[in-house]
Parts: C-alpha cells; sequence; structure tokens
C-alpha cells in the first residue's frame, strides 16, 4: 500500500489515513502533523513554518520535501506508506516520484476527497485542540465534557490560528489554486480517484476501502 490522500483541509482524510494505518499496519505520514510538532519545539523548520502556517499558508516546497524524503527513506516504509496532505503541488509531486524511484516503488492509488465548501468551513472552525495533549474536539460534533476544557488533562482548548474561519477561508482559496494543476497531473498518469467525503466516518472509510481494493491498492 503505497498512496496518496487528497483533499483540502477539513474533509477528513486525515481520520481515514489513521484507520487505514492502524487496519493495514502502514505508517501514516502526516507532513501537518510533522511540522505542527517543529513548531511545538520551536525548531529552526518550525520557526519558518509557523509564520506561513499562521496566515494559511503553504509551506516552501524546499521544507516540506526534505521532511517527507526523511520520513520514505526509514525502513518502516519499505512495505508502504499512507501519505496524508502530501503532495500538495506538481513540484512536490514530481519530487515524490524521484524518490519512489531510487527506493525501485511508486505510488499505487492517488485518492482526492471531496467535500462542500461550507461543511469544510463548519468542520474547521468549529475544532479546538489541547495544547497539552493534542487531543482534538470539535464544538458540534464532538464537545468535551465541559465547555471549553480537555476531558484527558484539564487543560483549557484553544482554537488553532490556522482554523479561525477568515484564515480557512483563505487556506481553501490557496489549496484550489495549487491543487488543479496537481489533480490534472495525477490523472493523466492513471492514478486519481475520486471519493465522496461527506457523510458519517465509517461510512466514508468503507467507500475508501472498497476503492482501494478495486485498484489493487490494499
Amino acid at each position: 500500500m503505497r498512496i496518496v490522500l487528497l483533499g483540502a483541509p477539513g474533509v477528513g482524510k486525515g481520520t481515514q489515513a489513521e484507520r487505514l494505518a492502524a487496519d493495514f499496519h502502514r505508517p501514516k505520514i502526516s507532513t501537518g502533523d510533522l511540522l505542527r510538532e517543529a513548531v511545538r519545539n520551536k525548531t529552526e523548520l518550525g520557526v519558518q513554518a509557523k509564520q506561513y502556517m499562521d496566515q494559511g499558508k503553504l509551506v516552501p516546497d524546499a521544507v516540506v520535501i526534505g521532511i517527507v524524503q526523511e520520513k520514505v527513506s526509514q525502513p518502516v516504509c519499505a512495505k508502504g506508506f499512507i501519505l496524508d496532505g502530501f503532495p500538495r503541488t506538481v513540484v512536490q509531486a514530481e519530487e515524490l516520484s524521484k524518490m519512489l524511484s531510487v527506493c525501485g516503488s511508486e505510488l499505487e492509488r492517488v485518492v482526492n476527497f471531496e467535500v462542500p465548501r461550507e461543511e469544510i468551513i463548519r468542520r474547521l472552525a468549529g475544532r479546538r485542540n489541547c495544547p497539552k495533549c493534542q487531543a482534538v474536539f470539535h464544538v458540534d460534533s464532538s464537545p468535551p465534557q465541559k465547555t471549553g476544557v480537555c476531558d484527558r488533562c484539564g487543560e483549557n482548548l484553544v482554537q488553532r490560528s490556522d482554523d479561525k474561519r477568515e484564515t480557512v477561508e483563505a487556506r481553501l482559496k490557496i489549496y484550489d489554486e495549487h491543487t488543479a494543476p496537481l489533480i490534472a497531473y495525477y490523472r493523466g498518469r492513471g492514478l486519481l480517484s475520486t471519493l465522496d467525503g461527506f457523510g458519517t466516518v465509517d461510512v466514508v472509510y468503507e467507500r475508501l476501502t472498497r476503492l482501494l481494493a478495486e485498484h489493487g491498492a490494499t
């Protein structure tokens, strides 16, 4: 299983990647998680990335590509992986192809999640995160037992700066601009599948696993 899950922020690809990783015992590689970890740790990379993330802008290709290359080259990825949120540009896609070619492998499937724009904004703007244990809640679909307080550790919940409505809208606009060519890139190589990402987690997961099985990517 060497797959890429594409889709705008908030379509649910991260959640689905987690389930695939657990069920098929393949590592999930999330550039978003890696970058946020770097920001929390205030590494040199994190400091560079934060200024882009806070404004809803894409982190430069060179930074993201370096992180992914390091992960993909590790032994744990030898039998496959699930890429979540990478590539986001054609340049990144071409670099990924080069990385895999060096290892004598290639992508099996690229799945593009589609969800209505207003639903994406509702999902992201309602998220609340725990800065201590990293638990995630939602004011509508999965609220904490006590408003504004983490169920796990009691820390006050926060709204990430890149989850505020105005930043979400900026992120979606940038995503659309950069991703249209990427979708065309993978469609032209016969790797792209489109998946309806609207519905419960279980329903979407069933659609996803069925799609991957149909294309021999499980």
